[in-house]
C-alpha cells in the first residue's frame, strides 16, 4: 500500500511542474502574459476532477510561474489566488455536470486578471476590452483544452491511477 501523503505530495509536484514548463514554454510566445493570452497550463485547472493533489498543483505551479516570469507582486499574489480559487471550485463541482468543470477557473481569472491588467500593470486598455480578451484566452486554455484533456484522462486507468490511493 503506497503512503497517501506521499503520493498526494507527489502528484501535486508533478502538476506544479507541468504548469511551470508549459507557461515558460507560452510565455516564449508571449502568450502567458498581457492583455491577450492564452495559458496552456490554464487546462490543467481542469484535473481537481481526478485528484484533489491539483489545487496546491496548479497554485503553486502559477504561483512559480508568475515569480519566474517577472510578474509584479500584485499579480504573484492575486493572479495565483485566482487559479487556486478555480481550482477550488473545480474540485467542487467535479460530482455534477463535468462541463461545469472549467466554469471556476475561466469566472476567477476573468475577474481578478483585468483588474492587475488595469491597476497593477497601468495597462490603457478599458477594463471590460481586457476582461473580454482574458475571458477569451481562458475559455481556450480552460473550456477547450481543459475539456479535451479531461476526455483523454477520463478513463478506468487515470481514475484509478488518480483517485484510488487518495480518497
Amino acid at each position: 500500500m503506497r503512503n497517501k501523503k506521499v503520493l498526494f505530495i507527489t502528484q501535486g509536484a508533478v502538476i506544479a511542474a507541468i504548469y511551470v514548463v508549459l507557461t515558460y514554454l507560452v510565455n516564449l510566445l508571449g502568450l502567458a502574459n498581457g492583455v491577450i493570452q492564452v495559458r496552456l497550463s490554464e487546462a490543467l485547472t481542469i484535473l481537481p476532477v481526478f485528484t484533489p493533489a491539483a489545487i496546491p498543483g496548479v497554485f503553486i505551479g502559477c504561483l512559480i510561474s508568475n515569480l519566474i516570469n517577472g510578474a509584479v507582486i500584485w499579480d504573484v499574489i492575486f493572479g495565483s489566488l485566482a487559479t487556486l480559487v478555480g481550482a477550488i471550485g473545480t474540485y467542487l463541482l467535479k460530482n455534477r455536470s463535468k462541463w461545469l468543470a472549467p466554469i471556476p477557473p475561466i469566472a476567477a481569472n476573468t475577474i481578478v486578471v483585468p483588474l492587475l491588467l488595469t491597476y497593477a500593470y497601468g495597462v490603457p486598455d478599458a477594463l471590460w476590452f481586457s476582461a473580454l480578451t482574458v475571458c477569451a484566452g481562458e475559455v481556450i486554455s480552460c473550456g477547450i483544452l481543459g475539456m479535451a484533456l479531461y476526455h483523454g484522462l477520463d478513463n478506468k486507468f487515470c481514475r484509478r491511477l488518480f483517485l484510488s490511493e487518495l480518497k
